[in-house]
């Protein structure tokens, strides 16, 4: 993409009603635009990011063999009077009537909507293990959206139910869930850490919280240093392995992590002294198992292996993929702006021209250019008739991983300038070599051939983008 043709509005100054980094820098960097109190429309470089959270989301998703789908935001006041959350729900709850007099709901969450499915369409224990996903809009009417798209009221979230013949089947799709929201964090470049946690309105005695460690998290957390040093890395995952996802879940929850609704100071008191940490946590996901909270009032049963009509054993698990945006900027950013992590940049690479108009920089950028485009990549040229500082200043507000600077001195030795956003360092090399080291940056690696940064090449969630 061409910087001249493209949708960038960047602002130069701080809106006064931003209070944290990550709603700072997506307003200044022309990534959001708020329509109204906590609603915002999503400008072009935001919804790009927007689009590659949710493709790493789907592929891990799939990965771990659950099933896509798409529920609608509005849903029938009937149904969740029958689960008996119509009245707990509360005000952030919002409440519509249609012309014929029917109460509907925009859905903050779908367990009721999804049982139904089930229930409609499913009655023998043979069709289970049953997980079915979807992505969609969501809407709570917060007292006091705040904080950009971090607590803002209209957001966009997976959100995954398990259904299951038996409660050790169940804690298997829990298992499988944690696994594969960890995997789907590293893909982001995130440490997310699996916190035990309360259940809230959603219900349920096993939940885990996954959270970023931010100075402007929501949460105070408590937790073992020890668990900083986990990963899964290149590890390839068998979800079908009940044993396997069970001893990743165990590495992952032995070391001791809570929020502060959970924290328990006698447990937190046998850490070694040196490993006790506390900080603010970002709630980036949430995973619940809660047994037969809604098939049985709802009536969601299948037959089992003995002929007898149970209710089925059920669990909901979430990804806030707006809150993601920026989260992951809360948790990666400088003084000069955003710095993306290299799985969900909105371009790979920026290119910019000191010298727009020079016969020679024009034909170089354009070569470099093309060069990446031919390797699926995808560059944004800063190509304006702009001061070099001004080009500099965009390119590191807008937080793209690496920036090959190509200048008229630089080409009359043979060579350009690679900058990695993150550390600063530059490196002088052939217009040739810094395509080729932006190619392999990107390259594919870990499980099942999956790049390591970039989502699934051949994704349909990702190609159209």
């Amino acid at each position: 993409m061409r910087l001249s043709r493209y949708f960038l509005p960047v602002l130069k100054e701080t809106p006064s009603e931003a209070q944290i980094a990550s709603h700072r820098l997506m307003l200044r960097a022309g990534m959001i635009k708020q329509a109204s109190a906590g609603i915002y429309s999503w400008l072009p470089m935001g919804f790009k990011v927007l689009k590659k959270i949710e493709a790493i989301v789907h592929e891990e998703q799939m990965r771990a063999g659950h099933i896509p789908m798409l529920m609608p935001t509005l849903q029938s006041a009937d149904l969740w009077r029958e689960s008996g959350r119509y009245d707990d729900y509360g005000e952030e709850m919002l409440r519509i009537t249609d012309r014929h007099g029917r109460d509907m709901l925009y859905g903050p969450t779908n367990e009721e909507l999804i049982t139904d499915i089930f229930r409609s369409h499913v009655g023998s224990y043979k069709d289970l293990p049953l997980t079915l996903y979807h992505i969609q809009w969501k809407f709570r009417d917060e007292i006091r959206p705040r904080f950009g798209v971090m607590r803002g009221r209209e957001f966009y979230m997976k959100d995954g139910y398990n259904f299951d013949i038996d409660y050790d089947s169940a804690i298997h799709a829990y298992n499988r869930h944690m696994v594969s929201y960890l995997r789907t964090y590293e893909r982001m470049g995130l440490k997310a850490i699996p916190m035990r946690a309360d259940s809230g309105p959603i219900g349920g005695d096993d939940t885990h919280e996954f959270l970023v460690l931010a100075d402007t998290g929501e949460s105070e957390v408590f937790y073992d240093s020890a668990i900083l040093d986990l990963t899964l890395g290149e590890r390839k995952v068998n979800y079908d392995d009940r044993g396997e996802c069970a001893g990743i879940v165990k590495e992952w929850t032995t070391p001791y992590a809570r929020t502060d609704e959970t924290h328990d100071p006698a447990l937190y008191a046998e850490i070694p002294e040196a490993r006790r940490k506390s900080s603010r946590g970002i709630e980036v996901g949430q995973i619940f198992y809660f047994g037969t909270k809604y098939s049985e009032p709802m009536g969601a049963t299948v037959t089992n292996d003995k002929g007898e009509r149970v209710p089925v054993h059920m669990g909901s698990h979430g990804i806030g993929v707006s809150r993601l945006v920026g989260a992951i900027i809360e948790a990666s950013h400088d003084e000069k702006g955003i710095i993306w992590p290299e799985g969900v940049t909105p371009f790979h690479c920026g290119i910019v021209n000191l010298k727009q108009g020079d016969a020679e920089a024009d034909a170089a950028c354009a070569g470099i250019y093309k060069a990446l485009t031919d390797k699926g990549l995808e560059p944004l040229y800063d190509d304006r008739e702009e001061r070099a500082g001004a080009k500099f200043a965009t390119m590191d507000l807008i937080g793209l991983p690496w920036r090959i600077t190509v200048g008229p001195r630089g080409l009359k030795n043979g060579v350009v300038e690679l900058t990695c956003r993150r550390t600063g360092d530059s490196e002088e090399m052939t217009p040739a070599a810094a395509v080729a080291k932006v190619a392999d940056i990107y390259a594919p690696h870990g499980p099942d051939a999956a790049p390591h940064w970039e989502p699934m090449a051949k994704s349909s969630f990702h190609t159209w983008l």
